[in-house]
């Protein structure tokens, strides 16, 4: 699964369980009549009472679990924010010079003279193109929108055998695998009068 649809997952998840919390706080603020099965029974009801609070304080097993959980929940929100944070653009591609030495080519100028020499084929109307993957084995992802008389697949070998192509042997690349999504462009129907 794409780290995107789990990140709105859960940030949808977490957006519920506290719109829902703040309206049950909302609604008992403003004195509105709770069910029978509620744990509250009025706006002056607490949270956990003096007996629930310290109902697990001798047991040997509490604190040891409750900080577990806490470092797992600590954890989880760790591995989430990095996740989110995370580049998925190249910096740089490594380029063999011929002679022993590499250079490096910024991924920038390369994700941009590909999305340039893509949108100078015949039938593009426009293109996105975006480097990810790592310094050693780019990869790319491209979004092209067609003309209505462009064939896709036509569209797609051109692309493979030109651009592509070009960008993989001028960075000097073994390989540069690409995911190409392409799209039509609409055109409303000619009136005939």
């Amino acid at each position: 699964m794409r780290t995107g649809i789990v990140n709105r997952v859960l940030l949808a998840v977490a957006g519920l369980l506290l719109l829902a919390l703040g309206g049950v706080v909302l609604a008992a603020g403003l004195g509105a009549p709770f069910p029978r099965w509620w744990i509250h029974t009025g706006p002056h009801d607490v949270l956990l009472s003096r007996a629930e609070r310290t109902a697990f304080r001798d047991a040997d097993w509490w604190w040891p679990a409750l900080i577990a959980g806490l470092a797992i929940l600590f954890l989880i929100g760790v591995w989430w924010l990095v996740s989110v944070l995370r580049r998925h653009r190249v910096s740089e591609v490594r380029v063999d010079t011929g002679d022993g030495g590499t250079a490096r080519l910024r991924g920038s100028a390369l994700q941009n003279a590909l999305s340039r020499d893509a949108s100078g084929q015949e039938g593009m109307a426009q293109s996105d193109v975006l480097l990810t993957g790592r310094r050693g084995a780019p990869a790319v992802r491209a979004w092209f929108r067609l003309e209505p008389d462009m064939p896709p697949g036509a569209a797609l070998a051109e692309f493979t055998s030109g651009p592509l192509a070009r960008a993989r042997d001028s960075a000097g690349l073994a390989a540069l695998p690409a995911e190409v999504r392409l799209r039509v462009i609409r055109h409303r129907a000619g009136r005939v009068t």
